[in-house]
């Protein structure tokens, strides 16, 4: 009597669905992955000696492109003012803190800079320790 099945079971393990899987996530996660923090700005700040302190609820930050962002939201040189008495409104010693991208023209940091003087805010230049 012959007890053995016919169709043999072959050890061999093809490995082209796994690769297929992988590379599927792999695509997925690189485009997903901008999505997740829309709100991170990616500024790289010039370095010096010396902390800052992140003791306030408003920051303005100014990217290479010319772009104002106050507390990670974007304005336009126009709204800016406003948009910063909005955020510093009711504090009895407003701060301002300023993260100026390294490589921003000078006249822009001096913009938001001649802003808070004019509403007596202090400012805090932001710096990446070395």
């Amino acid at each position: 009597m012959n007890l053995r099945g016919r169709n043999k079971v072959s050890p061999e393990f093809s490995m082209s669905s796994m690769t297929d899987i992988v590379f599927l996530l792999l695509v997925f996660f690189l485009l997903t992955s901008p999505a997740i923090t829309p709100d991170a700005l990616d500024l790289i700040l010039p370095k010096a000696k010396g902390k800052s302190t992140n003791t306030t609820k408003a920051s303005v930050s100014i990217t290479k492109d010319g772009a104002y962002y106050v507390n990670k939201e974007r304005v336009t040189e126009y709204t800016i003012e406003n948009a910063i008495k909005t955020a510093l409104a009711g504090q009895d010693t407003p701060t301002l803190i300023l993260r100026a991208e390294e490589g921003v023209p000078i006249e822009d940091a001096v913009f938001v800079m001649d802003i808070a003087n004019r509403n007596s805010f202090k400012v805090v230049l932001a710096v990446r320790p070395n």
